[in-house]
This record gives C-alpha cells, sequence and structure tokens, in this order.
C-alpha cells in the first residue's frame, strides 16, 4: 500500500492526500513539486532515482473498499531539509541520465 506522507522532506510544506504538486520516488521519498524542480532537479536525495506525481487516493467508497476512509494517509512527518550543496555535488553526474536509467 502506497505511503501518503503529509509533507514535503525538505520544505515541509502540508501535503494532504489530494494535494495535486506531490511528488515521490519509487522508496515514497516526498517532496513538493516546487522543491523538485528548483532545489532536487528531479534526483532524490536519498536514492539517487526520479520523481513522479503521486497518485490520489480516492476519498470516497467507489468500489471495494478502496478509499482514503480505509486506508487513510499516514500521519507521520518526515522533515529532513536538504543541504542544498551537498545535493548538488552528489546530483551533479547522475542529473543528465534520465531517471528510468539510473
Amino acid at each position: 500500500m502506497l505511503e501518503l506522507r503529509p509533507n514535503c522532506e525538505h520544505c515541509n510544506k502540508p501535503l494532504p492526500p489530494a494535494a495535486q504538486d506531490a511528488r515521490i520516488c519509487s522508496y515514497e521519498c516526498t517532496f513538493c513539486a516546487e522543491c523538485v524542480d528548483t532545489i532536487l532537479g528531479n534526483v532524490c536525495p536519498n536514492c539517487g532515482g526520479g520523481f513522479v506525481p503521486r497518485p490520489v487516493r480516492p476519498a470516497n467508497n467507489w468500489k471495494s473498499d478502496n478509499f482514503l476512509g480505509k486506508d487513510p494517509a499516514s500521519t507521520v512527518v518526515k522533515h529532513r531539509p536538504v543541504d542544498a550543496q551537498a545535493h548538488a555535488r552528489f546530483a551533479e553526474s547522475i542529473r543528465a541520465i534520465a531517471p528510468e536509467a539510473r
């Protein structure tokens, strides 16, 4: 089950379950689109992978109990601001490689 984390790990911006600007990597690291675009350069600081828009879990029980009421979003805040200079050094060698080829 995809963990819907409640905030951007870098800037701590709230990212509720229906947030259209939530981005995740394959390990579910969660950042806002602004941080992904302006600070991270589409390179996850935790694994080196790329980011995609986080899916929105339905708020209503349309079918088979697959909805937020049964599988709620996480309330555990992970606020780990990224050191921009250290991340730039880390990402420099892999940023030019497409995420699917990293």
